[in-house]
């Protein structure tokens, strides 16, 4: 017996894990360079929109956190898949007095036979919870990707904003210091030309605020890759022109329900949900457990035979339990349908929205190519002497806004287009490994 106990407990404690420290960086810092980035190519410079998704990808610092939270839920599926343990009891009885001639003992070992009833429901919740999981954190990189998108099109838009923004703000100030010359030298007054000055301010005025956008869509997209704030990422100049086919979009929606992790994660919830009231509805029968128990009395004699133990579901037969699991498996349900729901509508929404903008870029562009033209015009003429220099700038800077309300319009549709691509899922594989159906 002092054998078996022996290779027993060696067995027991050779499953065990041990513990080691691990102690928190007293510092740390981000990236101070593009080279010091996983997965960089100094070749692929300038960054198109591909690159900067793969790098943000494998650089994000909330996206390298994943790896340890999908190990977690991989271990708490394992931990709810697991067996439960047998019970071993034991006593001794030294003898103290008495006609007796040896020392009594009893020892006992019982199985749980409710949890093995329960044991499959269990496994499948929590199979689906760690699928779950991992739906989650992809529906997270997805939407990472999308705010790199965003970001990407707007630098990319804001440059050439700011390049035309910069032509105005320059005729702008070249026209102010000619009027200030001119007001010096007392051949004009300040108050018939204040309109041209705060014009000339508001230009100003106008670069600036879209020079502090720009430096804080670049630190945005720095923060996403885990790069320094005062790096400068080489983006390429130009991006490809918006695109949307309606008919493709709603065609790829209808099966947006096995393509967008945050629905399909939703789904295994549910189905975790259906297995987690089933193990409840099982639990109702009353706790059993069965083994076998020994014993030995003082005077040597011995008896052994089988043990049943339950408790009487007189009061509680898990039935708060059941109707808990219950309303939440409702509320899972409807938490589905509902955010099923809202992607259709909000790839209606963005759909007419960007029907909206094709139709105002058709009306923009004529009027704006006519307005460079007059500019143009005026230029030539006002180095030839034919016109005011002061009409010619109104010309070239009116022309100049024409191109900024063409370029803002452009930048919405891209960016209409990125959120039509996230909503219904375009680039995502058309099913995860597990085969999931929608509740």
């Amino acid at each position: 017996m002092r054998i078996a106990a022996a290779m027993l407990l060696a067995a027991c404690m050779g499953g065990c894990a041990t513990y080691h420290a691990k102690p928190l960086p007293e510092q740390a810092a981000s990236a101070t360079s593009l080279s010091q980035l996983q997965g960089f190519d100094a070749t692929a410079l300038p960054l198109d929109m591909a690159t900067v998704e793969r790098l943000v990808l494998l650089n994000n610092p909330d996206l390298k956190t994943q790896h340890a939270r999908h190990q977690a839920a991989q271990a708490h599926r394992r931990q709810d898949g697991v067996l439960p343990n047998p019970s071993v009891g034991g006593s001794v009885g030294y003898l103290l007095s008495g006609p007796g001639d040896a020392t009594a003992w009893t020892a006992s070992i019982s199985q749980d036979i409710a949890s093995l009833i329960t044991l499959r429901p269990r496994r499948e919740a929590a199979k689906a919870n760690a699928d779950g999981v991992d739906a989650g954190l992809l529906w997270e990189q997805w939407q990472t990707l999308g705010k790199a998108r965003l970001l990407v099109i707007d630098l990319v838009e804001g440059e050439q904003q700011l390049a035309l923004q910069h032509q105005a703000m320059e005729s702008q100030t070249q026209r102010e210091s000619r009027i200030l010359d001119a007001v010096h030298a007392g051949n004009m007054e300040r108050v018939t030309v204040a309109s041209d000055l705060a014009a000339a301010a508001e230009a100003r005025t106008a670069f600036d605020d879209l020079q502090r956008r720009q430096l804080d869509l670049r630190q945005q997209l720095n923060a996403l890759m885990g790069l320094k704030p005062d790096v400068v990422l080489p983006l390429a100049s130009t991006l490809p022109s918006a695109s949307v086919d309606a008919a493709a979009m709603r065609e790829q929606f209808d099966s947006v329900s096995r393509r967008r992790p945050d629905l399909v994660a939703l789904q295994l919830g549910y189905r975790a949900q259906e297995a987690t009231l089933r193990a409840a509805v099982l639990a109702q029968f009353p706790p059993l457990a069965i083994g076998y128990d020994a014993s030995q009395d003082n005077s040597r004699v011995r008896n052994g035979g089988p043990a049943v133990n339950f408790t009487l579901p007189i009061f509680d037969h898990n039935q708060h339990n059941v109707a808990i699991a219950r309303a939440t498996r409702e509320q899972l349900h409807q938490q589905y349908t509902v955010r099923l729901a809202t992607a259709h509508d909000d790839v209606d929404a963005l759909l007419a929205q960007y029907v909206q903008l094709d139709a105002q870029r058709q009306t923009l562009a004529p009027a704006a190519d006519d307005a460079v033209r007059a500019a143009s015009q005026a230029d030539r003429a006002a180095q030839a002497g034919l016109i005011d220099v002061r009409n010619a700038t109104d010309l070239r800077v009116a022309a100049i806004n024409r191109q900024l309300a063409q370029l803002a319009i452009e930048q919405a549709m891209l960016e209409q287009q990125a959120a039509l691509e996230l909503l219904v899922g375009r680039g995502m594989p058309t099913s995860l490994e597990q085969d999931v159906m929608a509740p």
